[in-house]
């Protein structure tokens, strides 16, 4: 169902004693006085985002100015994404230091370090903006070393702390990584870094990361943050940079999804955003995976990717598909039907020994994505007819989305607290249409 574009009015009745208040009495209003109230104009439906959000800002006010309640230092927040060549990867923006200099990062859910390149990186680091350390005076270096290894190169460097602000959140003393020493074409300019966005049993530098850090402390009025990502890869002209979406702390925006949220419980304890993969068909047909697999749930992974066998099993529900060469070597190469490939999840309570799927971005584009902080869940929503809408629509790339600070807690950068999960049985099933979607043997 579509959000309907409505204009909402909060009603306040407020009521006081002239007594009581020790107000001073005015003469009261001679009647038939009138009000004349004017209707603007029906707004376009490309300002529903921005108009939410100006709803939600003068609800909180007036709940902030005249709710009897204590008053909790909790907020939300946004970051306007940026597609980076033809939905390669995902950034969004950041502030660090004192003062406070903004970077673009790239979003990854399928990692949980926070680092930037530093000044002092050498040639893998030319035409990439880098943080100076010397340049803030709230700078911290914590004297530890700093090493990750991704599928696509590595990133080594030093831990350290600073304050660190997105979405209208800050978070002195959070750890992060300076890194000196890179792969080459690990970051593709304007991007500075990565924001890791799994759990803080999976980082490398040992620090929490920065969502984490303002889910545990309660800074958000919601523990989670959501995810829409934009396509462009059926775009007739797309510009290597475009609008590539948004990413929600404390709230999810219901302009960008229809229907009901469907949550998926992560289990064991969170490290990746794992969530359990029972079944796949293609066209219909089932096609074995085996029992006890898991899947990634991972914004930083361009495609899909799965085991031999089972890929294999996938490209052989598709005519004319035959395994790619050279360049393309553990792709797969077809004409370009519709496929329908579905996956289904539910919940079951198994440990987890590795990542045998991961869900990159081919699958995210298609759904409104929400990772909550407890119980650890994922939730899967259909997209809507506005989101749908935006896509492959060229437009301006977003400028940072930093804001002012709404809510500011202290990291603790200590191990986090051991989540207990709820039995809760589920079933989701997640649809792609193939005709974008690439699956990657691993």
């Amino acid at each position: 169902m579509i959000p309907n574009l409505v204009s909402v009015g909060s009603i306040l009745l407020l009521w006081c004693s002239l007594q009581a208040c020790a107000a001073p009495t005015d003469p009261p209003t001679p009647p038939g006085v009138k009000i004349p109230l004017r209707m603007r104009s029906p707004t376009s439906r490309r300002d529903l985002n921005e108009l939410g959000r100006l709803a939600k800002s003068q609800r909180d006010a007036v709940i902030a100015r005249y709710s009897t309640q204590p008053n909790r230092k909790r907020s939300t927040g946004y970051n306007l994404i940026v597609d980076q060549q033809y939905d390669s990867g995902y950034y969004g923006s950041l502030a660090i230091g004192t003062p406070l200099t903004s970077f673009d990062v790239l979003l990854d859910t399928g990692s949980s370090d926070l680092w930037l390149v530093s000044s002092s990186c050498g040639s893998a680091c030319n035409g990439i903006s880098t943080f100076n350390p010397t340049s803030s005076s709230t700078f911290n270096n914590v004297s530890s070393s700093f090493y990750v290894q991704y599928g696509s190169g590595e990133a080594a460097g030093y831990v350290a702390q600073d304050v660190v602000e997105m979405a209208g959140f800050s978070v002195a003393d959070q750890g992060f990584a300076v890194v000196d020493a890179m792969s080459a074409n690990l970051l593709t300019s304007p991007v500075s870094g990565i924001m890791g966005l799994a759990w803080a049993a999976l980082s490398s530098s040992q620090q929490t990361p920065f969502w984490q850090s303002l889910a545990s402390s309660g800074a958000m009025d919601s523990a989670l943050f959501a995810i829409q990502l934009r396509r462009y890869t059926n775009a007739s002209n797309p510009a290597e940079l475009e609008p590539g979406g948004e990413l929600t702390f404390g709230y999810t925006n219901s302009s960008l999804y229809t229907g009901s949220i469907d949550y998926i419980n992560v289990p064991s304890t969170p490290n990746y955003w794992f969530i359990p993969l029972d079944s796949l068909t293609v066209q219909g047909n089932s096609v074995s995976i085996g029992t006890g697999i898991y899947a990634a749930i991972d914004t930083g992974t361009t495609n899909i990717a799965g085991p031999t066998s089972a890929i294999q099993a996938i490209y052989a529900q598709i005519p004319n598909s035959s395994p790619a060469t050279g360049s393309w070597s553990g792709y797969y190469q077809y004409p370009r039907p519709s496929v329908s490939v579905h996956f289904l999840s539910s919940l079951r309570r198994l440990e987890v020994r590795r990542r045998q799927w991961i869900i990159g971005a081919a699958f995210l584009k298609n759904v409104y994505t929400v990772f909550q902080y407890n119980p650890p869940a994922i939730g899967f929503a259909a997209l809507s007819e506005v989101a749908i809408a935006e896509n492959g629509v060229n437009g301006a790339v977003p400028s940072a989305t930093i804001g002012s600070v709404s809510a500011e807690i202290t990291s603790t950068n200590g191990a986090a607290p051991r989540l207990g999960l709820v039995g809760l049985g589920c079933g989701v099933v997640f649809g792609v249409l193939a005709t974008t979607m690439t699956l990657l043997v691993l």
